[in-house]
C-alpha cells in the first residue's frame, strides 16, 4: 500500500512549476492540503504525484479574506481570487498574477443562489476585457457541480448548447483522515492553476 504523501519534496520543490503528468499529456493528480506551510497562517498547500511543492495559499486575515493569491512554489502570483465589492449577489473576480490594477481579469465567479435543489455551485465567465471582449476562449463557461464540504466536486467546461465536458474533480484522498486533505484531477487539456483557483473560489464561498 502506498503511504500517503502529504509533506513536499523540498529538495525539487522548486522545479515544479508544471506537473510531470501534463507535460506528458495525461491527467495531473494533486494532493491538496487545506493548511499553510507558515506559523499562524491560513491557506492551501498543494503538491504533486511525487511529494513535489507546487502550489501554496498564505492568508493571515481572520475570518474570510476579501483577496487570496495562488503561488507556486518559489511565491510567484499565479492568480488572485478576489471577492467583488457593492455587488447585490455573491460575485469573485480571478485575475493574472498579483491582481494590480494592470493585472488582466479572467472570470467573473458566481455562487449559486438557487432555492430549488441543485448540483450546481457555482459558474465562472469570461471578464470582458477594456475593450469589451473576452479574455477566454469566445463561449467558454465553467459550472462546478457537489458538495465542496463532502469534497466530492466536478468542474465542467461548457462551449454552447447542451454540450460540455468534464476538466477537474475533486475527491476524498485515500486513507487520508479528515477533510483537510484531497486529492484534485485536472485533465490534460486543463490548466492546473486555474483548478485550483476554482477550489480557494469554493473554499472562501462556504465560509462566507
Amino acid at each position: 500500500m502506498t503511504r500517503v504523501k502529504v509533506h513536499p519534496n523540498a529538495a525539487a520543490a522548486s522545479l515544479a512549476v508544471v506537473p510531470a503528468a501534463e507535460e506528458k499529456g495525461e491527467a495531473v493528480s494533486l494532493t491538496v492540503w487545506r493548511r499553510s506551510l507558515l506559523f499562524n497562517g491560513k491557506g492551501f498547500t498543494v503538491f504533486d504525484s511525487n511529494g513535489n511543492l507546487v502550489f501554496r495559499v498564505e492568508t493571515y486575515a481572520r475570518g474570510s479574506p476579501s483577496e487570496v493569491v495562488l503561488m507556486d512554489a518559489d511565491g510567484l502570483a499565479l492568480l488572485t481570487v478576489r471577492r467583488k465589492k457593492l455587488s447585490l449577489a455573491e460575485e469573485w473576480l480571478v485575475y493574472d498574477g498579483d491582481g494590480d490594477e494592470l493585472a488582466p481579469r479572467r472570470f467573473t465567479a458566481r455562487r449559486n443562489m438557487s432555492l430549488l435543489p441543485t448540483k450546481s455551485l457555482c459558474r465562472l465567465s469570461p471578464a470582458p476585457s477594456l475593450d469589451g471582449t473576452t479574455g477566454d476562449a469566445p463561449g467558454c463557461r465553467y459550472h462546478v457541480e457537489g458538495s465542496y464540504a463532502s469534497r466530492s466536486l466536478h468542474m465542467f467546461a461548457c462551449t454552447g448548447g447542451n454540450q460540455r465536458r468534464r476538466v477537474a474533480t475533486v475527491c476524498r484522498k485515500e486513507a487520508a483522515i479528515g477533510p483537510d486533505v484531497f486529492r484534485l484531477m485536472v485533465e490534460p487539456d486543463f490548466e492546473p492553476a486555474l483548478a485550483m483557483a476554482v477550489v480557494i473560489l469554493l473554499d472562501q464561498m462556504n465560509a462566507s
